[in-house]
């Protein structure tokens, strides 16, 4: 087991999918663990109740990640409840039904934009002003979750949401390099195909399956393995690596 640096850990949007195994499995490495959730309180309640069920500590929190005040609202909460978070990890993130951009308009882009990309620089915003040196903290690690599409375009089907991808990215990037020097670590995973609700959301629940061949492995991933790829990054092995990403895409 990874030596964990970080005590207290937010992730967004950890009700299931990516989130939900995230949360599961840092709780079982020693994290406090604060599952974050827009609206299915009993998917998050169900995280939790499974990882208390596992001998582990998680509490869950509601805020919509694209809201200002709730995010403000989220981070003190956890602060009085299980004490200044040292890691944060940017899972939320939503798509919209697949078509080309000559269809799009832009309330949907403004949607899309405001969760995955507005969401993750507001609480990475909250993570610095805790974690940095600059403003009295121990330091700490963010691990945004990002995708294949980032490289790809997803053309045909989610064109905006690869372009919001590619903003996380980016993001990522800087900030790393900003905050470097004050004990704070900022990565990536860029998970491929992966098995998750959110496919369903886009009109096609089965669409892993379809597309699984053009990957080098031939299957889909399952959210565990993201999972795992998350919490090294967030353990003491990873104490050398910032403004990076981990594939997690069975060679995409």
């Amino acid at each position: 087991m990874s030596t964990i640096s970080a005590r207290t850990l937010i992730i967004t949007g950890a009700g299931r999918g990516i989130g939900a195994a995230t949360a599961k499995l840092a709780a079982a490495q020693g994290f406090q663990v604060a599952v974050n959730y827009l609206r299915d309180v009993q998917a998050a309640e169900q995280v939790v109740r499974s990882i208390r069920a596992a001998g582990g500590t998680a509490l869950p929190f509601q805020a919509d990640v694209c809201s200002e005040p709730e995010v403000v609202a989220m981070f003190e909460a956890v602060d009085a409840a299980l004490g200044r978070p040292t890691a944060l990890v940017n899972n939320a993130a939503t798509l919209e039904p697949q078509m080309r951009l000559d269809a799009m308009d832009a309330a949907r882009l403004h949607r899309l934009f405001a969760t995955n990309v507005l969401g993750t620089m507001l609480c990475s915003r909250e993570a610095v002003r805790r974690m940095s040196s600059r403003f009295g903290g121990s330091g700490g690690a963010i691990v945004n979750v990002s995708s294949a599409a980032a490289r790809s375009g997803s053309p045909g089907e989610y064109i905006d949401y690869a372009a919001t991808k590619g903003a996380v990215e980016t993001l990522t990037v800087g900030l790393a390099k900003e905050v470097a020097t004050e004990g704070i670590r900022v990565n990536g995973v860029r998970p491929g195909f992966i098995y998750t609700d959110l496919h369903a959301k886009g009109g096609e629940p089965d669409r892993v399956d379809r597309v699984k061949h053009s990957t080098s492995m031939k299957r889909g991933g399952r959210p565990e393995e993201v999972a795992a790829a998350i919490l090294w990054l967030l353990s003491n092995e990873a104490s050398y690596v910032t403004g990076t990403f981990i594939e997690v895409s069975g060679g995409l």
